[in-house]
């Protein structure tokens, strides 16, 4: 696929695995592309076939890392003839093209008969081109220094990437919520299953009197919290999977300078906290009164926001982990450990002191 107003384009082994009329098919097109849109394309091929190689403006003949010939289509046989080899009439021009600089198939094209053969190297072919008129020709124009004041004034790049930052946060962002609606049953899904908790939570403790006159009662409240940080914790761990799926795209088009880091992540950070307030507010409101926490309107909304940053860390540090251990087996080891480490240093499964 060809996007993007591109001037330059470079393809190496595009017919691998395809069959002579595909190749010539896309080669026509390409050819129909160069000549319509102005553009510059290099495209290397091996033993093309001979309706395919007659399509080429231009032909570079490369060889053990040298150019042998680089120039017009329709002179590479006087060239080459120029040197005492004459591609045969049932040959194709591009079988004889790759044979004539090798060692074992060369001798086969000489056609000087009163000059006895000797291997020619490719040293040799290259010496001869650079004293061929194409090759003078060519050396002359590269060595004339380029006018600049030729040059299109938006053809010198002066940014990393093509558009503003404002313009790549709102392609990302698009993106990111044509994959939540894609992706709609795993949010649905998170949601009715926070919910089943809060309802199980709520049918432990509902109609009970919570006692709160001793130091001892305090260990009901804190099991409760603790408990229900760790279902608003951990059903953010859905993310993990999700972001090691991702990771071998976001790599790819961030080398390319698609986008930034930040521009992929800031999206999902941004989409995250609507699914987040919603989690948060349904665990609470099912939760609060009927486990009896304090009954002032601050208290409810200061657990509300606990919760909520909560929630948010650990959607942060399951994206965090996943990016860290790139594969699947990895992140779950990660994740596996650092569930470990919060567990232990949390203060209820191993109290201070004991």
């Amino acid at each position: 696929m060809l996007v993007g107003p591109a001037k330059a384009l470079f393809m190496d082994g595009i017919s691998t695995g395809l069959d002579s009329s595909t190749t010539f098919q896309i080669v026509r097109f390409m050819r129909q592309m160069v000549h319509i849109t102005d553009v510059t394309m290099i495209i290397s091929l091996l033993q093309p076939a001979p309706e395919t190689y007659n399509l080429f403006d231009d032909i570079m003949l490369l060889s053990e890392g040298e150019i042998v010939y680089q120039g017009p289509r329709e002179s590479v046989l006087d060239f080459f003839q120029s040197v005492g080899f004459k591609c045969p009439e049932r040959k194709g021009i591009a079988d004889f093209l790759q044979e004539v600089t090798s060692r074992k198939d060369q001798e086969q094209y000489w056609f000087r008969r009163d000059i006895p053969y000797q291997y020619i190297s490719v040293p040799d072919f290259v010496i001869h081109f650079n004293n061929y008129n194409i090759g003078r020709e060519l050396h002359e124009e590269i060595k004339t220094p380029f006018d600049s004041s030729k040059t299109h004034h938006a053809a010198l790049v002066k940014e990393k990437f093509g558009i503003s930052k404002w313009e790549l946060f709102k392609a990302c962002f698009s993106r990111e919520w044509l994959f939540m609606k894609r992706s709609y049953f795993v949010y649905i899904f998170k949601t009715f299953q926070i919910t089943i908790m809060s309802i199980i939570t709520m049918t432990v403790f509902f109609r009970t009197r919570m006692e709160h006159g001793k130091l001892e009662d305090g260990g009901k409240y804190y099991g409760a919290l603790f408990f229900s940080l760790i279902n608003v914790m951990f059903n953010g761990a859905a993310e993990l999977a999700m972001t090691v799926n991702r990771l071998p795209v976001f790599f790819k088009q961030r080398d390319f300078l698609f986008y930034p880091a930040w521009a992929f992540a800031l999206p999902i950070w941004v989409l995250r906290v609507p699914l987040s307030i919603v989690e948060s507010v349904l665990w609470i409101i099912l939760t609060y009164y009927t486990i009896g926490f304090a009954p002032a309107p601050s208290r409810f909304f200061r657990q509300l926001l606990a919760f909520f940053c909560v929630n948010q860390m650990a959607l942060s540090l399951f994206r965090f982990i996943a990016a860290i251990g790139r594969t699947r087996v990895v992140a779950n080891t990660f994740a596996s450990i650092t569930i470990l480490v919060i567990f232990v240093l949390s203060g209820f499964t191993v109290s201070r002191g004991k």
